[in-house]
């Protein structure tokens, strides 16, 4: 379980969010949403302790801040939203940092075992034939691939996802999202991720953090936060409305 609480998290000493409290089963997709500004990235950037936070985050019974930075690796792992590669890496490679913290020592290698998680996650994301490819050749949607691939070769509990769709069309969206749905029930997997496609959150989330404004808004299931009330609240738009007049159009 993780299992956040009275947390409170930002940049210097402005916090964005204030008060937060979830906890998140094995196996549960929960989804984190709001507006821009939100607080929604900030937060998860506080759960793999990127920010600085107040309160407390417990992974199964204990505390973030007693876990070495290398076990923190082992334990949770963030697939952000930024697809701009920096450094020409081959695609197996990239995937190969996510073992980085299971190697042993500064000059390590990697084992067999590495080696096969690493070209397995590849083929979970149907990336095996680029393997040899530099990242910097790829499609944003390509990258964002490699990007899910490192995070599943990282073999982490939990799997924090920013904007997992990021640069995809809309096959792939569905098709990556399937793959983290099934894969967390199948694998035991805590995922929290921040989407802000509602029609994606209906469809694959267990639970849904409703932000607003850096604070908790609404929290629970999914047929219970997205009430029209609490989005038109929270969005200052009759979200319903806009999607079956949008629907209708197929029609």
């Amino acid at each position: 379980m993780l299992k956040l609480e009275n947390i409170n998290c930002g940049y210097e000493d402005y916090n964005i969010c204030r008060d937060i409290n979830l906890e998140v089963d094995k196996g549960v997709f929960t989804c984190i949403i709001g507006p821009n500004g939100a607080g929604k990235t900030t937060l998860l950037k506080a759960i793999v302790g990127i920010v600085k936070y107040k309160g407390s985050i417990l992974i199964n019974d204990k505390s973030l801040s007693s876990y070495k930075r290398i076990e923190i690796g082992q334990k949770i792992a963030l697939l952000s939203q930024s697809t701009e590669a920096y450094f020409s890496y081959s695609v197996y490679d990239t995937v190969m940092l996510g073992r980085y913290p299971y190697i042993q020592g500064l000059f390590g290698m990697p084992t067999n075992k590495d080696k096969d998680i690493v070209i397995k996650a590849l083929k979970k994301v149907e990336l095996y034939q680029y393997k040899d490819k530099q990242i910097n050749e790829l499609s944003g949607g390509q990258l964002q691939r490699v990007f899910l691939a490192r995070t599943i070769a990282q073999e982490p509990e939990v799997i924090l996802l920013d904007e997992p769709t990021n640069h995809l069309d809309f096959k792939h969206q569905v098709e990556i999202l399937d793959f983290v749905k099934n894969w967390s029930k199948k694998e035991n997997k805590i995922i929290i991720a921040v989407l802000h496609d509602l029609n994606l959150v209906q469809k694959y989330s267990d639970n849904v953090l409703l932000l607003n404004e850096g604070r908790e808004f609404a929290q629970g299931k999914v047929k219970d936060v997205l009430t029209n009330a609490n989005l038109e609240k929270v969005y200052d738009i009759d979200v319903k409305k806009w999607m079956l007049e949008t629907l209708s159009l197929w029609q």
